[in-house]
């Protein structure tokens, strides 16, 4: 009987514990929305385009891309960091406040020493309610085609 009275004790208690969490959860879901609402203004970083094709390139050409951004918000933008998604991709980004209307960019550097197709992205840190941004770069480098050798001199040279 004991085992009946204890059992139905710790079901009781579980029961309330579940009870009082939902209360909780309400209160939380409020806070949330109301914390959402406050968020209608801030920076907002807006891209011309967050994909860059290199296209088909030779070994060794331009390793810069450039990708085109504004505060089309009503709060200056931070950029934190710009991380790259490995070490052939080099991001650089303005260090000051970007202010609201105004325009900058990020600039990527990839390694085209590097043969093969590619595909890398640059993840940005921001203040925003949506904190971050990934940029994205792909192409394909192709092997640098060889000089071709130096003529020979002629034996007879000129002059002779």
């Amino acid at each position: 009987m004991k085992k009946y009275v204890l059992s139905f004790g710790f079901l009781f208690a579980f029961a309330g514990m579940l009870l009082a969490q939902e209360p909780a959860t309400a209160n939380q879901q409020q806070q949330n929305s109301e914390a959402q609402e406050d968020q209608t203004g801030g920076p907002v970083m807006t891209f011309e385009e967050t994909e860059i094709d290199y296209g088909l390139i030779e070994q060794g050409s331009d390793p810069y891309r450039y990708f085109h951004f504004t505060n089309t918000g009503d709060a200056p933008l931070i950029i934190s960091n710009a991380r790259g998604s490995c070490g052939c991709t080099v991001p650089t980004w303005p260090k000051e406040p970007i202010m609201p209307g105004e325009s900058a960019e990020i600039k990527v550097r990839y390694d085209t020493k590097r043969l093969g197709k590619f595909t890398k992205t640059v993840t940005l840190t921001t203040n925003e309610a949506n904190n971050r941004h990934v940029l994205r770069i792909k192409g394909e480098v192709k092997k640098k085609e060889e000089e071709p050798a130096a003529i020979p001199e002629s034996q007879g040279g000129f002059g002779q």
